[in-house]
């Protein structure tokens, strides 16, 4: 690789892949946190232009967390497809942009290819990507799961309704869930973030969601999302849920923040493909964000896309149903201002797309970040054109229990109705039959969650 780079008359010598990586980076404030940052505009673009040059195989053999130190590090590498690596492993990460962008590249061989990457590789070709570059990227590549029913066919976009209550109150979290479907919103999820995490609660809140997709036919799938370990009691105690829930980090050391291991997970996963209420295969929902690492001091020095990437790397283990990042949910200190919330939100979705992921983002940001609705609205717009497979919606895209904000049930039918998107299939029939939807548009009953009273 190179280290020294010539621009401008000015030289820029680099310490190793790691510096380059963080150097190329778009601006962020949470590199800049870390003191990872590139200086100013210039030195990014010898990173970029030193990143550029470099091989598939210098990523793979200078690795920035090395496996036999991070079981993360482990599970990336063990899912790389050998052949595949070796037929690309002398590509340049600019010839690998270059490729991702023809228009004669097809689906089918960014899907074979994207099996010999490792997250890393991936996280490099997305920093020499404009927004419209990770934008076309994404676009090309489809990604259909089932958990119930299927979600992420091309012309879909789906909505998780996340009605979410400040004590869990079940009538309050029925009546904002009522709303989300009169805007045609659930098919992806019917998820709760939980106040209260104890097992009993969220069986609760299983429960009850559970009895209203019973009641109503509502072709979809339901999922609390506490801390796994809560999950599972609940389910071993009878609750009844399609998915089960867990927020990832980057490193070993940022799960063991959460409160998660390898093991951990894979007994979730055996449990949930034993004693879950969906028939699958998909059977998970993993929610991510930029900077996390960060936060729980478990970043090592390695940048917050990569560290995003490598998200992307654990969750592709057990194939799950849904992935989203929560994109401006954790606050200034990491995406500071609307710029960079809307180049994160890209970041992921390629990044994630790659990954083979149903990508889903959280267009969010909370009230101390230099953004408004207005950005999230124009994230929700981008996004939609990149082919994200689905958004959240909260009650007046104002989520009263976890303080920040988010995409109304609203929006995402608008988003929808803009770009001529459906619901899935299945909950477009149910929305047909229950009057709320004729000929792919919402009818004069719908926002009206009455009508479920």
């Amino acid at each position: 690789m190179k280290m020294t780079i010539h621009l401008l008359g000015r030289t820029y010598q680099f310490a190793n892949l790691k510096e380059i990586m963080a150097k190329a980076n778009e601006e962020k404030s949470g590199d800049q946190l870390a003191g990872i940052a590139a200086s100013d505009n210039s030195e990014r673009m010898a990173a970029k232009a030193a990143l550029a040059d470099a091989l598939l195989s210098d990523i793979r053999n200078e690795p920035l967390l090395p496996p036999e130190e991070d079981e993360v590090s482990r599970i990336i590498e063990s899912q790389v497809n050998e052949k595949i690596y070796t037929e690309i492993r002398n590509w340049s990460i600019a010839e690998l942009r270059e490729y991702l962008l023809h228009p004669k590249t097809t689906q089918p061989e960014i899907i074979r290819m994207s099996r010999g990457l490792t997250s890393e590789m991936i996280a490099a070709v997305a920093k020499l990507m404009s927004n419209l570059d990770l934008m076309q990227a994404a676009s090309k590549i489809e990604v259909l799961t089932h958990c119930n029913y299927t979600i992420g066919q091309r012309g879909v976009l789906s909505g998780r309704a996340q009605p979410n209550h400040p004590t869990d109150d079940i009538l309050g979290i029925k009546a904002a869930l009522y709303e989300a479907l009169s805007y045609g919103i659930g098919d992806a999820v019917i998820g709760i973030n939980p106040v209260i995490d104890t097992t009993d609660s969220v069986r609760e809140v299983m429960k009850m969601t559970k009895e209203v997709m019973q009641k109503w036919s509502i072709p979809t799938q339901n999922c609390v999302l506490a801390h796994v370990t809560t999950q599972m009691r609940a389910i071993k105690q009878g609750a009844p849920a399609d998915m089960i829930f867990q927020s990832l980090a980057g490193t070993e050391a940022g799960n063991k923040a959460f409160g998660i291991h390898e093991q951990l997970l894979d007994e979730a996963d055996d449990l949930i493909h034993r004693d879950g209420t969906a028939a699958g295969p998909n059977l998970w929902y993993f929610e991510t964000g930029q900077g996390s690492e960060l936060s729980a001091e478990a970043h090592y020095g390695i940048d917050q896309v990569t560290l995003e990437a490598r998200c992307y790397g654990l969750a592709r283990k057990y194939k799950p149903f849904l992935v989203n990042t929560v994109v401006g949910f954790i606050g200034p200190e990491y995406l500071y201002d609307n710029k960079q919330v809307v180049r994160a939100g890209l970041e992921d979705h390629f990044m994630g797309k790659m990954h083979l992921l149903p990508m889903g983002v959280d267009v969010c940001y909370t009230n101390h970040m230099k953004a408004d609705q207005n950005d999230m609205d124009n994230l929700a717009v981008l996004l939609a054109a990149a082919g994200v497979n689905y958004l959240i919606g909260v009650a007046m895209a104002d989520d009263c229990m976890l303080n920040y904000q988010s995409t109304s049930f609203h929006d995402i039918a608008t988003v929808r109705e803009l770009f001529g998107k459906r619901p899935s299939p299945d909950f477009e029939r149910w929305l047909e039959d229950m009057g709320l939807m004729q000929n792919g548009r919402l009818t004069p009953l719908a926002g009206d969650p009455t009508l479920f009273m």
